[in-house]
């Protein structure tokens, strides 16, 4: 029998290195149960709290009221009215309803947005530290990933991105390596970091001079810390309101992962392409969980400052932590519910990057974190605190011990 004669564009792209991690730790976990131990999971970006009971009534509701058929492929009417308000609301962005598509996560509508951009060979410019699947996702579309430095602090480095875009520029006069996308992602996974309002602007500028549509990742917005406030790129001018693709989702601000919404504003034109492709995909989004979602964005907001404060305490908890361990070098995260302290202070013997280190530290101490190699980030792993301050102590007992081990 012969084999597949698979597509050389799926040849190229990799598992998604957090899932991957998740079905070794559970195969692990597995094992690991009969002489009652487990692993401490640091690694999927899933928040530990249940989804509100005022939007789980929301889903059931729409059961019992049989909403349960196909809908327009890109998201009920009053969702996306729901979500118009939303955005003038929370970001200042005032759109109409035909500037709205509604799909399956967050992950769903980047894909849509790549396959609308990019022809073989198109850039798509990310910064680093990057989500994992947004090179992926690049590749998958056949474009090309140009990722661009970060400074000490994770911001980008402007003077790199300046260079990214001139080289970008040169090809582009030779008819190839057109930079199309620039990926924008504030707060950042896997950093935490947030960018100012004069930061923004200063990328912005840089993308309408050189007409490179702008992928706003805004997925983390309600989980900031001290005085910050987020800033929506989109609402700063009708110049970048026409080139932003500002995408949300109710997963992380609602603790609904697994019901699977996210959206998007953008101009009416890229909304229009990118329903072609919806069209022709995934359909519409799961119905009853359209329903749940409207009740998210239009419903009792209390639940988000509950986590968002428990989220907070955890914070102050691991950046202590972390910084306490000897060779370990940490950052404060600003937002979202992650920290990516360095670690390349213990690559020497076995360990010779951030993946060896979380191999190690899996299979010696029990515990799962994303090797910041993932992310573009070599010298770094990625620790999520979406779980309880129990579980953060116990887990970090175990990392200061075995980075005090006889292994280094």
């Amino acid at each position: 029998m012969m084999a597949p004669d698979f597509a050389k564009r799926i040849l190229k792209v990799e598992e998604s290195p957090t899932f991957a991690l998740e079905r070794k730790v559970n195969k692990l976990d597995a094992e690991l149960e009969k002489e009652g131990k487990s692993v401490i999971r640091f690694g999927m970006g899933q928040p530990d709290f249940n989804t509100p009971l005022n939007i789980k009534n929301a889903g059931k509701k729409a059961i019992d009221e049989n909403k349960t058929k196909y809908t327009e492929s890109t998201g009920i009417k009053e969702l996306k009215d729901a979500i118009v308000s939303k955005f003038k609301r929370d970001n200042k962005i005032y759109y109409e309803i035909d500037n709205i598509l509604v799909g399956n996560g967050a992950k769903h509508v980047l894909d849509n947005v790549m396959r609308v951009f990019i022809n073989p060979g198109d850039v798509v410019i990310i910064p680093k530290p990057f989500w994992v699947s947004y090179s992926q996702q690049v590749i998958l579309s056949e474009g090309t990933p140009e990722f661009v430095n970060f400074k000490k602090d994770f911001k980008i480095d402007i003077e790199h991105f300046n260079y990214v875009v001139s080289k970008s520029d040169i090809a582009k006069g030779r008819g190839s390596g057109i930079a199309k996308l620039f990926i924008l992602n504030s707060p950042n996974n896997p950093t935490g970091m947030v960018y100012t309002r004069e930061e923004l602007e200063e990328i912005g500028k840089i993308c309408l001079e050189h007409n490179i549509h702008i992928i706003a990742d805004e997925v983390y917005e309600k989980f900031l810390y001290g005085n910050l406030e987020h800033h929506s790129i989109a609402s700063f001018s009708s110049e970048l309101k026409s080139m932003t693709i500002t995408v949300n989702a109710v997963s992380k601000t609602y603790a609904m992962t697994g019901w699977r919404i996210g959206y998007c504003g953008a101009d009416s034109k890229i909304i229009k392409q990118m329903t072609k492709v919806q069209d022709q995909s995934a359909s519409n989004p799961c119905t009853i969980a359209q329903w749940a979602a409207l009740e998210a964005l239009n419903g009792n907001q209390d639940s988000v400052e509950v986590m968002r404060k428990e989220y907070k305490k955890r914070r102050d908890y691991i950046y202590s932590r972390i910084s306490s361990i000897n060779g370990m070098e940490c950052t404060l995260p600003e937002g979202a519910f992650y920290v990516f302290p360095k670690v390349s202070n213990f690559f020497r013997g076995k360990i010779k990057n951030s993946f060896d280190f979380a191999d190690l530290l899996l299979e010696k101490a029990n515990v799962a974190v994303v090797p910041g190699g993932a992310f573009g980030a070599d010298e770094y792993i990625r620790i999520s605190y979406a779980t309880s301050i129990e579980n953060i102590g116990e887990g970090l007992d175990r990392i200061e011990e075995f980075c005090s081990s006889s292994l280094f």
